[in-house]
């Protein structure tokens, strides 16, 4: 049977999704969600002209012969209505923030006048000029106008991004595309939950952990979690009760044994196809009549977490509605030599070494290279180093797309 390429297939994965219908949400609330419209500024930023320095509003034709001698009539403080009316040779006192007067047109800091801000009432001095006519003054609009886009549809409303949504006016509800909902199926008859006693045979179930963690981190929500043994029917009632998600994740029965749940209950529903790509050949993608997307991922831990991010985080991110769906990716040298797959893309978890700022270079998180089954590895892998299909092997200091994922 010929494989599939990783692009093929994530092609397949991707026309597949629909983005979830947006919602109005509260700002404060909106955290972590999507925008599903453009966020347009409502007021100016700065809102009105304001001085950047504590000191003095002056007018530019008084000082620019400094020194010289001013009288301080007002004192603006920051949140001040205040516009006093500066005659020629008067000053105000103002602090950083505090709007500059209208017949003012510079801002003269404490520090280039005589007694600073401990004889900044009555007279000062002012010992140097400014450098021109506006220096020291924030101008209105000058960062963003109202109308103005402040962040484009499929943003991230980060800490970042809310921070610029509150300073350009909003309050209120944004419309965003809610959070996926994801059932997570851990398929297996050697498997017994975390930390309960093994017995020959058994193996601690630890995938849906790391799916839930990489659910969340997606920006999507681990609905439900439930493991199943390798019985067709038992994965079958679980699903029965999928209606309230967007997206089943099931690890393991996918190949070609005996014993292969999802492979057995969902054939004919769903597509099993295998990708070029190595771990994590065995694949299987569709959706559930007019239900939830379903991913049918291999069983070993590494399978699953390169699965995850060559195929279902772009899409749980596409759901959103997101307009960034993939990983940043450094090209750097390889720090030592690794046999790669004939034929396979290869997803090498790793180590980037950042001791010399200068030169990074990424190496394998374990000796054991891309095996499947290296769970512990994982712990130390911070990227994986993404090898074409074409290439045969990697040498010391050969140039490897590195995919960072944390």
């Amino acid at each position: 049977m010929s494989l599939r390429t990783v692009d093929a297939h994530l092609d397949v994965v991707l026309g597949a999704v629909r983005p979830l219908v947006p919602e109005r949400v509260a700002l404060a609330a909106a955290e972590g969600l999507t925008l599903a419209e453009p966020l347009r500024a409502l007021v100016d930023v700065p809102a009105f002209d304001n001085s950047a320095m504590d000191g003095f509003a002056v007018r530019f034709d008084d000082v620019a012969a400094a020194p010289v001698p001013l009288r301080v009539v007002a004192d603006v403080p920051a949140g001040s209505g205040a516009d006093p009316v500066l005659a020629p040779g008067e000053a105000a006192r103002i602090m950083t923030g505090a709007p500059v007067p209208t017949s003012a047109d510079v801002v003269v800091p404490f520090e280039d006048t005589a007694g600073g801000l401990r004889d900044s009432l009555g007279g000062i001095e002012v010992l140097r000029p400014p450098r021109a006519a506006g220096a020291h003054i924030r101008r209105r609009g000058e960062d963003v106008r109202a109308g103005d886009e402040v962040l484009p549809a499929g943003s991230p409303l980060t800490a970042f991004a809310l921070s610029a949504a509150a300073a350009t006016g909003h309050g209120g509800d944004v419309l965003v595309r809610p959070r996926p909902r994801v059932l997570i199926v851990s398929t297996g008859s050697e498997l017994v939950a975390p930390g309960d006693a093994l017995s020959r045979g058994r193996i601690p179930e630890s995938n849906s952990v790391l799916l839930a963690g990489l659910v969340r981190e997606a920006g999507a929500v681990p609905a439900r979690v439930s493991p199943v043994d390798d019985d067709p029917a038992a994965l079958l009632r679980v699903l029965a009760e999928a209606e309230d998600v967007d997206v089943v994740l099931t690890s393991g029965g996918v190949s070609a044994g005996a014993y292969e749940p999802v492979k057995q209950a969902l054939a004919g529903r769903i597509e099993f196809v295998g990708v070029a790509m190595q771990p994590g050949k065995p694949q299987a993608f569709g959706r559930l009549d007019d239900g939830p997307l379903v991913f049918g991922l291999p069983g070993n831990p590494v399978s699953v977490a390169v699965s995850f991010e060559a195929f279902v985080r772009p899409a749980l991110l596409a759901l959103q509605g997101r307009t960034a769906l993939f990983r940043p990716v450094l090209r750097l040298p390889a720090a030592s030599g690794w046999r790669t797959p004939p034929g396979r893309t290869q997803y090498l978890p790793s180590v980037v070494d950042r001791r010399d700022p200068g030169a990074w270079s990424v190496r394998p998180a374990t000796a054991g290279g891309s095996g499947s089954h290296l769970a512990g590895g994982l712990a130390r892998a911070e990227a994986f180093a993404v090898v074409p299909a074409e290439v045969d092997a990697v040498a010391a200091g050969d140039p490897v797309d590195v995919m960072l994922v944390s």
